[in-house]
């Protein structure tokens, strides 16, 4: 069974910084991707970032230029760098594993950010 474990979130003023970290129970293997989804209250889950086995990267282009995903393949971990926070970047924050092998995503439990005004 395929665990994600998230850390980091919480409460920050707009302007400020917060670090999400996602350790997962395996280590990515070509084809999968590890990275970040979102979904504030009344609205659809979306994509915030991620990042391929071959280090790509890709962005929703509202955090273009204020986050930043990282990887440590050693600690299977992924992190999101989150600077310049608006209120509405306001969510609860998922990370996934996407595992080519099996075909589907893989969730971690979900962190709230809150970014208040």
């Amino acid at each position: 069974q395929v665990q994600l474990v998230e850390y980091g979130g919480g409460l920050v003023q707009a302007g400020g910084s917060l670090r999400l970290s996602c350790e997962a129970s395996r280590g990515i293997f070509s084809g999968d991707a590890m990275g970040w989804y979102r979904q504030a209250p009344g609205k659809r889950r979306e994509l915030v970032a991620t990042i391929s086995s071959g280090g790509s990267e890709v962005y929703a282009d509202s955090v273009k230029g204020r986050f930043t995903i990282s990887r440590d393949n050693a600690k299977n971990t992924v992190y999101l760098q989150m600077g310049s926070l608006k209120p509405d970047d306001t969510a609860v924050y998922y990370c996934y594993l996407f595992i080519l092998t099996y075909g589907r995503n893989y969730w971690g439990q979900g962190t709230q950010v809150t970014v208040s005004s």
